[in-house]
C-alpha cells in the first residue's frame, strides 16, 4: 500500500496509537525517562531536565518510545505541541501525551513531524479543542489530521533539509551552554571566591617560595597540574608567559571588608553603583498611532521565551532608556525573577524588567554579578506574601559585588567579554536560523518552493 502524491490522515500513517502511562514523576533513576507534557517546549525536549518513573517490564513494552515516535499533547493550552522522539535514553510517555507510531514504509517520520510543526496543523488543532475549563483534543480527532503526502523522494529531501536546520541550531544551544559554563566558573573563581588569591596564599602560609606561590596560582586559573603546566610551558611557550601574565595580576593577601575579606588593592560597590537599572514603562499607556510603525512589547514571558511576538505592541516614540536591542542586558525583578542577554531585535520594554546598562563597568561584569545574586534575589521575592513576589531598590543596594583593579578587569573582558560575545553571536545566529526554517516550512510542504542541494553551512 502507497499513500504517495495522495491526501492522507495522520492516523493511516501510523501503525500505533496510544495513550500514556500515569506514574509519579521521580529526580531518581528509577526507571526508564517519563516524558511530560511540561518536558516538550517547541518541538524541543531538554533531556536532562526529564526524571524517571517507576514501571513494569509489561508496561515497559507498551509504552517505551522508539525512534521515528510523535508524541502529541492533548490537553490544556499545550494541546497540539509535538515532539519526535530521537532520543537514546529508554523512555516512556505520561498520560496526557498521546503516541502517533509512523510506519517508515509509508513516510518518512521526519517529514511527517514536519506537518505537525506548521500553520495548518496548529489551525486543525485549535479548531478540534472540546472542553472548557481543560479544553483538548483526544487520539481520534487528532488522527484525523490530513496533509498532502507527496513521494517519498521530496519526504526525504524536505526532512533532510530540516534536520540540518534544527541539528545545526541544536549544537549552537549546546555550544552556548559550554561557553556559559566556562565564563561562569572563571567569573565565580576569580571574583566570588578568589581561587588566585587564596591560592598563592596557601603555599606562602606552609612556607613556599613565591614562585611555587605563582604556580599554585596558575593551576588554579587553568585547571592544570604542575606536569601539564611543565607541558605547556614546553609545547606552547607564548600561552604559558599570559597565563604567568595574568597570574601576576593577583594578589598574594586577603584584606577585611564589609563583603568580608578581598583581595588587596580590590574593593567593593553595590550593584546598583555597578549598573544602572532602568525600568520599563507601563506600556499600556503608549500603544502605537498606527498598525505599520510600532515596537513589540518585551514582557516577562517574551523574555523567557527569548524573542518578541508582538503579541502586544507600543509607540516607537517611548524614551530611548525603555527600548531594548540584541545584546542588552534584562533583568525581570518581578514573577520569575530571570538575568539574560536580549538576542530578540529591537523592542519596548514593559514594567517589572530592567534594563541594565553601565557606563563605568563592562557589560559582563554587571551581567555575572546580577546573575551572581539572582538566587538571593529569587529568595527574597519568594517570601513575599503576594501573587507576584519582587524586589525593591534597596535589594539592588544591598547587593555587595568585589571590585578588581583595573588590569585584572581588562583581562576578565578579554576572556569572560568575549565568551559573552560569542554566547551573543551564537544566538543570533540561531535565531536567523530558525526564522528560515520557519519561513521555509510551509513553502517546502506545500511545494511552492522546489527542492534543491540545500546544506547548512
Amino acid at each position: 500500500m502507497t499513500f504517495e502524491n495522495t491526501n492522507v490522515k495522520l492516523a493511516d500513517l501510523s501503525t500505533d496509537v496510544s495513550y500514556g502511562y500515569t506514574a509519579s514523576a521521580n529526580a531518581q533513576k528509577v526507571g526508564p525517562k517519563f516524558l511530560r507534557i511540561t518536558d516538550i517546549q517547541g518541538g524541543v525536549v531538554d533531556w536532562d531536565e526529564v526524571p524517571y518513573c517507576e514501571i513494569d517490564a509489561k508496561k515497559l513494552l507498551k509504552n517505551k518510545l522508539n525512534a521515528g515516535d510523535v508524541v502529541v499533547a492533548r490537553t490544556g493550552n499545550s494541546t497540539g505541541e509535538n515532539y519526535l522522539y530521537s532520543y537514546s535514553e529508554e523512555a516512556v510517555f505520561a498520560s496526557y501525551l498521546i503516541r502517533f507510531r509512523i510506519n517508515p514504509e509509508l513516510a518518512n517520520p521526519y517529514f511527517v513531524w514536519l506537518q505537525m510543526r506548521g500553520q495548518r496543523w496548529w489551525d486543525y488543532v485549535a479548531g478540534s479543542k472540546s472542553g472548557s475549563a481543560q479544553a483538548g483534543a483526544n487520539a481520534k480527532v487528532l488522527g484525523q489530521f490530513e496533509f498532502f503526502l507527496p513521494e517519498r523522494k521530496v519526504q526525504d529531501d524536505v526532512a533532510k533539509i530540516f534536520f540540518e536546520i534544527n541539528e545545526k541550531i541544536k549544537l549552537n544551544n549546546q555550544t552556548n551552554q559550554t561557553l556559559e559554563q566556562i565564563a561562569q566558573a572563571i567569573f565565580k573563581s576569580w571574583f566570588v571566591d578568589f581561587e588566585p588569591v587564596k591560592a598563592k596564599m596557601a603555599v606562602l602560609e606552609a612556607g613556599g617560595t613565591a614562585e611555587q606561590a605563582e604556580l599554585a596560582a596558575m593551576s588554579a586559573i587553568s585547571a592544570k597540574d604542575e606536569a601539564a603546566l611543565k607541558q605547556l610551558q614546553a609545547e606552547q611557550p607564548d600561552a604559558y608567559a599570559e597565563l604567568a601574565k595574568t597570574t601576576a595580576l593577583f594578589p598574594s593577601v586577603m584584606v577585611d571588608s564589609e563583603l568580608g575579606e578581598i583581595p588587596e588593592g580590590w574593593d567593593t560597590l553595590p550593584l546598583d553603583e555597578i549598573a544602572h537599572y532602568q525600568n520599563g514603562l507601563a506600556l499600556q499607556k503608549f500603544r502605537p498611532k498606527n498598525e505599520n510603525e510600532f515596537l513589540p512589547v518585551v514582557k516577562i514571558a517574551q523574555l523567557k521565551k527569548g524573542f518578541a511576538d508582538a503579541e502586544e505592541k507600543a509607540s516607537p516614540d517611548i524614551k530611548p532608556e525603555c527600548i531594548i536591542d540584541d545584546g542588552d542586558v534584562v533583568f525581570s525583578w518581578s514573577g520569575s525573577l530571570v538575568v539574560d542577554i536580549w538576542c530578540g531585535g529591537k523592542a519596548a520594554l514593559n514594567q517589572h524588567l530592567f534594563k541594565v546598562t553601565s557606563e563605568t563597568y563592562p557589560k559582563w561584569f554587571y551581567h555575572h554579578f546580577t546573575k551572581h545574586h539572582l538566587a538571593e534575589f529569587q529568595r527574597i521575592a519568594a517570601d513575599k506574601a503576594v501573587t507576584m513576589g519582587h524586589i525593591k531598590r534597596e535589594h539592588l543596594a544591598s547587593a555587595k559585588c568585589a571590585i578588581p583593579t583595573d588590569d585584572i578587569l581588562l583581562k576578565g573582558t578579554e576572556l569572560i567579554g568575549s565568551l559573552l560575545e560569542k554566547q551573543t553571536q551564537q544566538r543570533l545566529e540561531t535565531n536567523t536560523l530558525a526564522e528560515t526554517r520557519d519561513s521555509l516550512l510551509p513553502k517546502l510542504l506545500s511545494g511552492d518552493l522546489p527542492i534543491t542541494n540545500t546544506e547548512v553551512a
